[in-house]
């Protein structure tokens, strides 16, 4: 696939999710974005197309041509399926395991961000730290694997895989008509296994898991869901959480967008603490104890869920 073709196909894909969120009325119900909410997320994205992604597949190329230069383009006699397959490991499995490591108190503050929006949209797919992408190792992966030759191929896979991504962020939740289609369950129960879809999606969002909906430690697919059931952190409901977002936000308030897009260059203050209640803690000058960890998990549980 051309680069031509393939950034016509990513335009037309998020033109598409877009106009089926305002359609469906569901972006004008559901999306109650501030400002902060619009810079974070439109600069972010615009960081990833302008900084992350052309710096990891520079320096990549850079380095293969240095190190092993006779290897350029030694797999393109690959077949397409082999290459596909590929790129879901190194792509796609690295990224599952990026992201299930991001919700650990090191790496939280690098995705922190993607979970403070209160909303479900596309326009929060990408919306992350700075350095959560720059870091991510599918990225730097993919260059080697383009240098090897695996070009055409991952124009393809990069446009199936936004689709399922995008899908998955939508505030037009797609597969909520088909689960009540009764000839197809058999093919849902397959699909909600395979791919991330609305419903699995969502409840890695959600605001709470006491509803049983809820599942903000698992469901950490991307393209394929696969993952999650193959590794023991899938949930799988068919419901939608009521509410997304952070807990903690709703304490001590959301903190501006260039303390999300930027940390650790840029810190909130340090006598507010910033967790996500359950999984993690990261206080933002200073790693505090445990028990003080827990005592502040407490009073968020007892503040929310009484």
């Amino acid at each position: 696939m051309s680069a031509q073709l393939q950034n016509v196909l990513i335009v037309c894909v998020m033109l598409g999710f877009a106009l089926m969120e305002f359609v469906t009325r569901r972006y004008q119900v559901t999306v109650r974005a501030t400002s902060d909410d619009t810079k974070l997320e439109l600069l972010q994205f615009l960081a990833l197309l302008a900084i992350a992604q052309p710096t990891a597949l520079l320096v990549t190329n850079q380095l293969c041509l240095k190190f092993m230069p006779e290897q350029h383009n030694a797999l393109a006699g690959l077949p397409w399926w082999a290459m596909f397959g590929v790129l879901l490991l190194a792509d796609d499995l690295t990224q599952y395991l990026w992201h299930r490591a991001s919700h650990s108190p090191m790496l939280w503050p690098l995705h922190r961000a993607h979970h403070t929006a209160q909303y479900m949209s596309i326009r929060i797919t990408y919306r992350n730290n700075f350095f959560y992408y720059l870091l991510m190792p599918g990225l730097w992966i993919g260059g080697v694997l383009i240098f090897l030759g695996f070009g055409k191929v991952y124009g393809l896979y990069i446009v199936l895989k936004l689709v399922v991504i995008l899908g998955a962020h939508c505030a037009w939740r797609w597969d909520e008509p088909l689960y009540r289609v009764k000839a197809l369950r058999p093919l849902m129960w397959v699909v909600e296994r395979t791919i991330s879809t609305p419903a699995t999606h969502w409840a890695h969002h959600a605001l709470t898991n006491t509803d049983g909906v809820g599942h903000y430690k698992g469901n950490f697919g991307n393209f394929l869901f696969l993952w999650d059931v193959l590794l023991g952190s899938a949930h799988i409901t068919r419901r939608y959480p009521e509410k997304v977002g952070l807990q903690d936000d709703l304490v001590y308030g959301q903190e501006r967008w260039y303390h999300q897009m930027f940390f650790p260059l840029c810190r909130a203050s340090e006598n507010i603490p910033r967790c996500e209640w359950v999984a993690v803690s990261w206080p933002r000058k200073r790693r505090v104890r445990m028990d003080r960890r827990r005592s502040r998990l407490e009073e968020d549980r007892a503040v929310h869920d009484p």
